[in-house]
């Protein structure tokens, strides 16, 4: 056998392990997710059938009916898309100024500011529990939707600003000094001329900001109290009765609660990879 013959034929050996290790952990990722669609249509009674099956004669819609028919867990989704939403559009905001002034400004106190933002996103966000919710408490924001926005933007922000600063590190200065030359301010040089072209960076915060909010369960738990301040998160969790768990129920809303997530991810993939790449090329 030839030296050619032999580096072929461990180069097929190769990629057909690369495929099959593929194929398992597609199957690994894949089949949960399937399994927990195929659940939400049918009956808790035969949720734990045995032998399983994906669709049995119990298929049906009434999982579904019962979601989106109930005013409370309708509230439950209201919750999370203003909450959601709201945290995603003020860490932009917040985000894209100070990812900014990091990048094109020299300041007092730059270098401890940048160590600051680093050590908070470091923190594991459940030791801060107990500090913050004794000042949420103090506040008087307890059980609103201010103490949810909040609490989530000192855990967004870090990764915000980190991430639009070293986008914006990737773009040439002879930029901002054409738009001076031209008797542009900061403003115009941030909003109509580096924001426009930093679009997947902003995207990619965009999307993780917004993943973040939307599938949060701890603080959503711990700072409310009321079911009408209540997310899809705590809303699937409050289906595990003392004696029964609706399932069915629970593998519906995990769905529909899925969706915004996945859909965005779809929608925005394109410029979600290229922002999380090209904002980690320079810091």
């Amino acid at each position: 056998m030839t030296k050619a013959t032999t580096h072929s034929a461990g180069k097929g050996i190769a990629t057909s392990l690369t495929v099959v290790g593929l194929v398992l952990g597609a199957l690994f990722a894949g089949l949960p997710v399937l399994w927990l669609f195929a659940a939400s249509f049918k009956s808790n009674t035969r949720i734990f059938a045995y032998p399983p099956q994906l669709i049995d004669d119990s298929f049906s819609l009434a999982a579904y009916s019962t979601v989106l028919t109930n005013p409370e867990q309708l509230r439950y989704f209201f919750n999370s898309y203003l909450v959601s939403i709201l945290v995603t559009l003020f860490t932009l905001l917040v985000g894209i100024l100070a990812g900014y002034s990091f990048s094109r400004y020299d300041f007092r106190f730059k270098n401890l500011l940048n160590l600051i933002i680093i050590g908070v996103q470091s923190v594991p966000p459940i030791t801060l529990m107990i500090p913050y919710f004794g000042l949420i408490v103090t506040l008087g924001l307890y059980n609103s939707y201010w103490a949810l926005i909040l609490t989530y933007m000192v855990f967004t922000l870090p990764y915000a600003i980190i991430m639009m600063t070293g986008y914006f590190n990737t773009l040439p200065r002879e930029l901002d000094e054409a738009v001076m030359i031209d008797g542009g301010s900061s403003f115009t040089i941030l909003w109509r001329v580096l924001v426009p072209i930093s679009l997947p960076g902003i995207v990619s915060v965009g999307v993780y900001t917004f993943m973040l909010a939307w599938n949060e369960f701890l603080f959503a738990l711990t700072l409310t109290k009321t079911n009408d301040m209540r997310t899809v998160p705590i809303g699937i969790q409050l289906l595990m009765g003392q004696h029964s768990f609706e399932w069915n129920q629970m593998m519906a809303m995990s769905v529909l609660g899925s969706l915004p997530v996945l859909l965005l991810f779809l929608l925005f993939q394109r410029y979600f990879i290229a922002g999380m790449s090209a904002g980690s090329i320079k810091g």
